[in-house]
């Protein structure tokens, strides 16, 4: 199923894509007393001009910044409230009119006679519960008349269930009520009574949501059993059991339960914060669910810690109002009693306040009173991006790339956190060596664990971005060196106790090692893990290595091992090794910054051997692409193919080949799929991960795709940018561009930012080639974009480009830092196109007029350019 929709798809109207001049755009929305922070994800970004306007005013990136201006976030309107809810709209400003909550105590339910007796087709076998207190999940919990119990059936995911109650005497019943357990709503089922052998069904239930259904009989039945059988469940993270807490004896309908549903505008991350101004003398409870998107906004969380770790929270955060009323903050923990559990922390757009309470949190919150709401806001916890912030930014004449880029450095932001016992993943990831520390987490929402494959694409985004705190990166870098195995395999991330075995990430700690010490300069890093890199190398993969100097999971007892997406595939597979060849050319580049000379001629010979392995054992020369593996069913994978170009392995043809593969087969209007068949599992091919796809499109920009590039990033990104909840990077898209895993994918992942160092690196065109940008080059890729600019934070100043691309001519302008130096390759496809150097002529068609300058196919370049201004045309 597709996500919701706020806003249509972007159009092919070529208006669209040009940059009005500074200060439109802003104007008109606050004369319309609009926020800034709408709901439409282009909401902040400046109206079309007319074509040929083009303004190259260098603060006009600042309206595409979508960070908060401080870490308090308010949210920008109201989007829902049920049941009675007094002025909902005053929770969106702090003083003045409150918002009221109103609901009457409930009426005792109706009961069974004395006697009934209930039994089921299965129970579940008692435990101590997710609060440790010995539990039973037996039939007759369903008529006992506490809403605490309840019966679980005991066949996970199949059906049908039944439930059969008995009373002792015949009784008139005109309907009956089935109170289930809000993690496990029964959504299909049938109600049959009898007086005797013959069972006649009196009601049909199908597409239930609500947690207390009244069901009506067509008309009144004298009956001595009552038998339910369910169908289907709601699926949630505890399983599809059947999960009965209630039925009783009458159709018993509920009133509206007062709710208010705000929206913040986009993903947000950090501590809500509701400031109460009273409440009535009751200890009435507010449950607080959350969600990303509109699709999974229902009356419990897309996703909570306290479910994935089998906690209490049943999906919502809770809170028990004091008559005085409070500021409270949703911190994580029970309220007293070992009752009223909150989560904490939250990823969201959207936020659901319902004064009800569960029933297990009685007599300390109470499902029912008045509940007075001043206000509600968040502590915002991620990086807090502002304009004055930025040390890296991005500009051109396309509006929609604009909005991608700083879509991406949002989301980043919101993942660039403190790693803090109470929110990072349950599952066994907290260490007291981050705690504290700033660091990379995945999601914003989940998983909340610095995964270092992630930082392969994150790290890039902060260090173009937010370079100051590139500790983030280092952070983790250095925490999972510090954990290595004796056999030298370096851990994914600190889950599971750093013992999560992925076969891929350790390679990805030795190139994104070489990312941090390229972009910041840092010896000292370099020097104190390059033992670590070393043995990685040098120990764990050849350990897996086989007679033909591939990488081969399964060897050496991996074939339990996982990669980025923990991905069923064995034996040779081309992503593993062509990762393989990056990380040891990173390596002796490393080496050689170090002076280690022997081993960077070692492994740039490795890498050769395993680049010409590849090629003989792995490419597919029926189908001109490379195998995802040499073993089982035939099908080819975006990942190795495209680090097959990226890293060197595949040639000039084969890089073309590939790409036309790719073309042919993986094209979706939500992107490119990761698989081009269904042979590793049903709908690979309909899935796209923007985390692999961030190689195919630097590949597609290197080998002088440019138009193909830019359109699968429309594709892939505007998917996103258009699609509920806008503006951030999703963790992965699924069948007809649907969330991949419902409700439990982030939609704001780092490493799916990878549209940020494509546009930089390879639309601009600069990159650093040496560490700390002592060396670099400014390759322009233009496609159809009229005119970029932008600037790269660099330890010694920025490093500034800004070009312009016409019919007639292309024109780029450096302002190079102290203390470095670099090369610019111009594009120059007419074979006539004259060059010129501050005027200068440097080429002249034909041959160059000094040394410093070489041409190579379509590309001129000039080198030895230090400090300072430098100006170049190219005259077509």
């Amino acid at each position: 199923m597709s996500p919701s929709r706020n806003i249509p798809q972007p159009q092919n109207d070529p208006t669209r894509r040009t940059v009005v001049a500074a200060g439109a755009g802003l104007a008109a929305l606050t004369a319309a007393g609009l926020p800034l922070a709408a709901s439409s994800p282009a909401a902040a970004a400046p109206a079309a001009q007319a074509p040929g306007k083009v303004p190259h005013d260098a603060k006009s990136w600042h309206r595409y910044v979508q960070g908060p201006s401080g870490r308090t976030v308010r949210p920008v309107r109201v989007i829902a409230s049920t049941g009675d809810v007094r002025c909902p709209e005053a929770l969106l400003k702090r003083g003045g009119t409150v918002t009221v909550l109103d609901r009457p105590e409930p009426v005792a339910p109706p009961r069974w006679p004395e006697g009934t007796t209930a039994t089921a087709s299965s129970s579940h076998a008692g435990n101590e519960g997710n609060d440790g207190k010995p539990r039973t999940y037996d039939a007759g919990n369903a008529i006992d008349g506490s809403l605490d119990t309840f019966w679980n059936d005991d066949s996970l995911g199949v059906f049908p269930d039944t439930l059969t109650i008995t009373v002792p005497s015949a009784q008139q019943l005109s309907g009956i009520t089935v109170i289930s357990n809000s993690d496990g709503v029964p959504t299909e089922f049938t109600v049959e009574t009898s007086q005797g052998d013959t069972w006649q069904t009196v009601a049909t239930v199908s597409g239930n949501t609500a947690v207390q259904r009244a069901v009506t009989f067509s008309q009144p039945v004298s009956t001595t059993r009552v038998r339910i059988t369910v169908t289907g469940v709601q699926d949630t993270p505890r399983g599809a059991f059947t999960r009965i807490n209630e039925v009783w004896p009458a159709a018993v309908e509920t009133a509206a339960v007062p709710s208010v549903t705000v929206d913040f505008g986009k993903v947000v991350v950090g501590y809500p914060r509701i400031r109460f101004a009273s409440a009535s003398a009751n200890s009435p409870g507010v449950r607080l669910a959350f969600s990303e998107t509109k699709e999974f906004l229902t009356d419990r969380s897309d996703f909570t810690r306290s479910d994935q770790a089998g906690g209490t929270g049943q999906g919502t955060d809770q809170f028990a109002v004091p008559a005085g009323g409070t500021t409270w903050t949703d911190h994580k923990g029970f309220l007293r009693d070992g009752k009223v559990y909150a989560d904490g922390l939250h990823g969201f757009r959207y936020l659901k306040i319902t004064l009800d309470a569960l029933a297990v949190d009685a007599p300390v919150a109470q499902p029912w009173g008045t509940v007075r709401i001043d206000s509600v806001d968040l502590d915002f916890t991620g990086y807090v991006g502002t304009p004055s912030t930025y040390r890296g930014w991005f500009l051109c004449s396309d509006d929609d790339l604009n909005r991608y880029w700083y879509g991406a450095s949002y989301t980043n932001e919101l993942v660039t956190d403190t790693f803090r016992q109470d929110d990072v993943d349950p599952r066994n990831a907290w260490t007291s060596s981050l705690e504290g520390k700033l660091v990379l987490h995945d999601g914003a929402k989940r998983d909340r664990d610095p995964y270092v494959g992630d930082l392969a694409v994150s790290a890039r985004t902060l260090y173009l971005t937010h370079d100051d705190t590139a500790a983030a990166a280092r952070n983790v870098l250095a925490d999972l060196a510090d954990h290595q195995r004796a056999d030298g395999w370096i851990p994914p991330a600190s889950i599971s106790a750093y013992d999560l075995p992925l076969f891929d990430y350790p390679l990805w700690w030795v190139t994104c090692s070489w990312d941090y010490v390229l972009y910041t300069g840092d010896r000292s890093y370099a020097t104190r893990y390059y033992p670590h890199l070393a043995k990685v190398l040098d120990t764990w993969y050849p350990s897996v290595t086989d007679d033909a100097g591939l990488l081969s999971k399964g060897l050496n007892d991996t074939g339990r091992y996982g990669d980025y997406a923990f991905l069923d595939r064995t034996g040779r597979i081309t992503y593993y090794n062509v990762l393989y060849v990056q990380a040891l050319n990173d390596s002796a580049a490393l080496a050689r910054w170090l002076g280690h000379t022997a081993d960077a001629a070692r492994w740039t010979d490795r890498a050769k051997t395993v680049a010409a392995a590849v090629n003989a054992h792995l490419w597919d020369d029926s189908a001109g692409a490379y195998l995802d593996s040499s073993t089982g069913a035939v099908r080819h994978a975006q990942d190795g193919n495209s680090l097959a170009i990226t890293a060197g392995v595949a040639g000039t043809q084969r890089a073309a080949s590939a790409l036309a593969h790719l073309d042919a087969t993986t094209h979706l209007p939500y992107g490119n799929a990761f698989m081009d068949n269904d042979t590793l599992f049903d709908g690979a091919s309909q899935r796209v991960y923007a985390f692999t796809s961030y190689p195919e499109i630097v590949a597609r920009f290197e080998s002088g795709r440019e138009s193909s590039a830019l359109d699968q990033i429309r594709r892939t990104y505007g998917w996103m940018d258009s699609h509920d909840p806008g503006i951030t990077n999703w963790e992965g898209i699924g069948p007809d561009g649907s969330l991949y895993e419902g409700a439990y994918t982030s939609m704001a992942h780092g490493w799916s930012t990878g549209v940020l160092p494509a546009l930089t690196h390879q639309l601009l065109g600069a990159r650093p080639t040496s560490p700390g940008y002592k060396g670099w080059e400014v390759k322009p890729h233009p496609g159809d974009v009229a005119w970029a600019q932008g600037e790269l934070p660099t330890p010694t100043g920025s490093l500034a480009v800004d070009w312009s691309n016409t019919a007639k001519s292309f024109t780029l302008t450096l302002r190079v830092p102290h203390g470095t130096r670099g090369a610019v390759s111009l594009p120059v496809s007419d074979a006539r196109a004259v060059v010129r150097q501050e005027g200068r002529v440097v080429w002249d068609g034909r041959r160059a007029r000094t040394s410093q300058v070489t041409k190579d196919g379509d590309r001129v370049t000039v080198s030895g350019l230090g400090a300072g201004r430098h100006r170049f045309t190219v005259t077509r």
